[in-house]
């Protein structure tokens, strides 16, 4: 509609949308994360069985590869083992940026899972437009917590409602005097002494000081004291009155859900000079490797070089295994003679286990088990399956009564602690998964004295060849779904 037919008409002017705010585009994590394992795999040529050059050219292809191309990255990745932390550091910001990206292996020192701190401080700075990971994890979680702080106070008012109309609770009507409102004075006192009653978590100081007239302005600190006291003493005083359904006591300080709205604000970029004046950001924050994923990397890929600190020479692999079953206990002893049910020797077993399957595996201390299986990486979805890893001592070897009786202990679990394990799992909707390894009887390999941390690896490869790994899927049983 043109604006003089609007005049003639006498309708209002049309107005014209806001203008939306720019929005930071979305990344594409199938091509962030499209290679699974940090190793480079060449194509084979396509299979032509009517072109009879295909063979020339396949074996063409796979002596190029073998002679020029190499899967492994030249030099392999480095890393400087910690006795404190008892995992491997990678200290060297485009490995660490590898190995997360192709594999998900580690977290870093600062961050929750992926090494965010660098993005996060400049964030802080202002040189950083782009949201984090864990601005949007905040914030999502404040959308929810809003969400159920709105649900709990609709369901108070449709119960509250029900009540009115059956006749339980006496209304306005009936001559019931509603609960009276605080009236506060210039001088932040309460002529009333009714404990103040707030609906809602949106409810703020500023909103009920500038409901009663009272500027918020002046001495803060003075005046949110002062309505502390008052609705302290007021509390005290009305012990025979009925406690009202949420009580708050003021306070000058930002709300957390107004913080969390402020952080998650985009900042603005600094100018050319502010930027050249902030100067370079140093990273101090690091990938830590746990001990599975670096003996994983080492042993199984080829593509890490654990370092000692003081020497700075790498480890080979039988005295790395010999050197991470001794830190598998606590405290590491260096003339610990290695057993077949060591911790570290359980767990990697199982690591490498379901690794070698095209899982994600991470660890799952933070839901009481042992490790987490996800389908592609944290990025894309939540885990699968929860896996708790148990030994058991099926040989033969096992059964004598002085043997017998230390392994009952390891393998010994009460119901309790199973049920505790399988409640939590079924809360996070995770899938429990018990995994029992076969523990080989021991033998000379795993005797110190015959040069256990000078062992080849082909013998290495055949030691872990001797473990079996069973799984068993359990769900808890709930009367209401599985009655049939």
């Amino acid at each position: 509609m043109s604006p003089s037919l609007n005049a003639r008409t006498g309708a209002p002017p049309l107005q014209t949308e806001a203008a939306r705010p720019a929005t930071v585009p979305r990344l594409n994590l199938n091509e962030i994360y499209r290679v699974p394992i940090p190793l480079a795999v060449y194509p084979v040529p396509t299979f032509f069985p009517t072109n009879p050059f295909w063979l020339l050219q396949f074996a063409y292809n796979c002596v190029y590869q073998l002679l020029f191309l190499s899967s492994h990255p030249n030099p392999h990745f480095k890393g400087i083992f910690s006795a404190e932390t008892r995992s491997v550091h990678i200290t060297e910001e485009a490995t660490a940026k590898i190995l997360w990206q192709q594999g998900f292996f580690g977290k870093g020192s600062l961050s929750r899972s992926e090494p965010t701190w660098l993005n996060r401080e400049k964030r802080r700075k202002g040189l950083l437009a782009k949201v984090t990971s864990e601005e949007i994890t905040r914030k999502r979680r404040e959308e929810r917590k809003e969400f159920k702080n709105e649900r709990a106070r609709k369901e108070r008012e449709a119960i509250e409602q029900r009540l009115m109309e059956e006749g339980k609770k006496p209304t306005a009507e009936d001559g019931s005097k509603a609960p009276e409102r605080a009236k506060f004075l210039e001088n932040g006192h309460t002529t009333s002494t009714t404990l103040l009653n707030v609906r809602g978590p949106e409810t703020t100081l500023e909103d009920l000081l500038a409901s009663t007239g009272i500027s918020a302005e002046g001495d803060n600190e003075k005046l949110g004291t002062e309505l502390n006291g008052q609705l302290q003493s007021t509390q005290s005083n009305n012990n025979n009155c009925r406690a009202p359904n949420k009580t708050v006591r003021f306070s000058t300080d930002v709300t957390q859900s107004q913080a969390s709205q402020i952080e998650s604000t985009p900042l603005p970029l600094l100018h050319n000079d502010d930027h050249e004046m902030a100067g370079v950001i140093e990273n101090k924050e690091h990938l830590q490797l746990t001990l599975e994923e670096a003996f994983f990397l080492v042993f199984g890929l080829g593509v890490l070089d654990v370092v000692d600190p003081e020497t700075n020479i790498p480890i080979s692999t039988p005295s790395l295994l010999h050197l991470f079953r001794n830190y598998s206990h606590f405290p590491p002893a260096s003339t610990l003679i290695p057993q077949p049910d060591d911790q570290f020797m359980l767990s990697y077993v199982v690591y490498h286990h379901f690794r070698s399957l095209g899982w994600v595996v991470r660890s799952g201390i933070k839901f009481g088990v042992d490790l987490l299986l996800y389908n592609r990486g944290p990025v894309f979805s939540h885990a699968e399956f929860a896996v708790v890893i148990l030994p058991s001592y099926s040989h033969p070897y096992y059964f004598g009564s002085e043997v017998r009786r230390d392994t009952e202990a390891k393998e010994k679990k009460s119901w309790w602690w199973l049920h505790c394990v399988n409640r939590v799992q079924s809360q996070v909707k995770k899938s429990l998964l018990m995994v029992y390894v076969e523990v080989p009887p021991p033998t000379t390999d795993h005797d110190i004295d015959k040069g256990a941390k000078h062992r080849e690896t082909s013998d290495i490869v055949a030691l872990f060849k001797t473990y079996k790994v069973r799984e068993v899927s359990l769900k808890r049983w709930i009367p209401n779904r599985t009655r049939d």
